[in-house]
């Protein structure tokens, strides 16, 4: 393995609770809540009538006629947050070769809520039913990643990663390794999701694994706390721009912080539910960490996958303890779904983001909605509630799990 530095140059996101990476920011540290009821769809039928909506999505900022008419809305996301993160980064594409750029993109569902519409679309006409002949091209997951090659002229790797809501973290360790390896210099990497549909929010209402907080969607997404009672469904995009720290520094970039470690296990337990003890999230915590050359008491900061189900927190919170010990002094914990929802395959991205700003501005965004701690996760863990926490943060640790037990982790270090 080579031993090249990599680092990130340039965020973009578009979040329930911000539509770029600066405002998702400032309102994640104002613990602003970004759940609502639904507005995408009829929710009389459905057990859960709100989720994390995207609010006034300026399609034409960022996106032509084209890319507007023709991709299904996580593309859409994916190439409002991709631009946003390329005009950031201010990578000149005169002076590098399209050979020499990446996409690696993160999708879990993909084009879903096209599918819905056109299959309903379909049975719905007596005469000449047709589906549109964008239909394929729009639902499926890699296109995020072909749309956003289009668009830049990347002829670089390019594919797209699938791992639940994994995948964001995922691929970002993908276009962290490649770099390493020598066969790129700089990625757009991250994920998109647009999961707010009936299909959806029915299959996850199914699996009893989502909030029916109906009458108070604010609060909903509560993880740590004793009476919460399942995820609340989020949306967007969140794509950082990850480049080879020589060619960074010798274009007189701008760092928000270097990727030091990243590592992927499998919990080999069950479809859905986590390993009760931990055991994948323990060792990829601890293969990242060894990697990043690294010891527990180094990191600061973790910013928890935690969903805000009964089960998942407390499996995670086991796998930290494992690997930082039952009462750590300097690590501090928050989980950013309880403003953002769960994003699904684009969670690890938006939190990665956080996880960055955190350590560039040293400050923690805070766990919402926390009143009663589960009795069955330890008062000895420095937990960030309520409020955002102003420490030093050097280094930063982002989890993601998924559905399949996928576990993925990202390990962030100030430059």
């Amino acid at each position: 393995m080579s031993n090249k530095r990599v680092v990130i140059t340039g965020l973009g996101a578009i979040t329930p609770i911000g539509n770029s990476a600066d405002l998702f920011w400032e309102n994640a540290i104002a613990g602003k809540s970004g759940a609502k009821a639904i507005t995408k769809f009829d929710t009389t039928k459905f057990k859960t009538k709100f989720a994390c909506e995207i609010q006034d999505f300026e399609q034409t900022k960022y996106l032509d006629r084209n890319e507007i008419r023709r991709t299904d809305l996580f593309t859409k996301y994916a190439l409002h947050a991709a631009s946003e993160a390329m005009e950031d980064c201010g990578l000149d594409l005169d002076k590098i070769s399209p050979f020499d750029i990446g996409v690696i993109w993160g999708s879990g569902q993909g084009g879903m809520t096209t599918f819905e519409e056109e299959l309903e679309s379909y049975h719905q006409k007596d005469k000449n039913p047709r589906f549109t002949p964008f239909f394929i091209p729009k639902i499926i997951t890699n296109m995020a990643s072909g749309m956003i090659s289009l668009k830049f002229g990347l002829m670089g790797i390019n594919y797209n990663t699938i791992s639940a809501c994994a995948t964001a973290n995922t691929a970002l360790m993908d276009a962290f390794n490649y770099i390493r390896l020598g066969k790129a210099k700089v990625f757009i990497t991250g994920g998109s999701e647009s999961p707010i549909s009936e299909a959806s929010i029915g299959g996850f209402n199914a699996l009893r694994a989502m909030s029916t907080r109906n009458d108070d969607p604010e609060k909903a997404s509560r993880p740590f706390d004793r009476d919460r009672d399942g995820f609340v469904m989020g949306e967007g995009a969140g794509a950082l721009i990850v480049e080879d720290y020589d060619h960074a520094v010798a274009r007189g970039a701008k760092i928000y912080a270097e990727i030091v470690g990243a590592a992927v296990t499998a919990d080999a337990y069950h479809m859905t539910a986590s390993h009760p003890e931990g055991k994948g999230a323990t060792k990829a915590m601890q293969i990242a960490l060894k990697e990043a050359g690294l010891n527990p008491e180094d990191v600061d900061y973790l910013n928890c996958h935690a969903t805000s189900t009964p089960v998942g927190d407390v499996s995670e919170i086991q796998a930290v303890q494992n690997v930082f010990g039952s009462k750590p002094s300097r690590l501090k914990l928050s989980a950013t779904k309880s403003m953002t929802g769960h994003l699904l395959g684009a969670a690890g991205a938006v939190e990665a983001i956080l996880s960055i700003k955190a350590i560039k501005n040293n400050i923690i965004p805070p766990t919402i909605n926390v009143d009663n701690i589960d009795p069955k996760i330890s008062n000895d863990l420095n937990i960030v509630i309520n409020s955002a926490m102003e420490t030093e943060v050097n280094v930063a640790m982002s989890n993601a799990f998924g559905f399949g037990g996928h576990n993925a982790i990202v390990v962030f270090k100030g430059v």
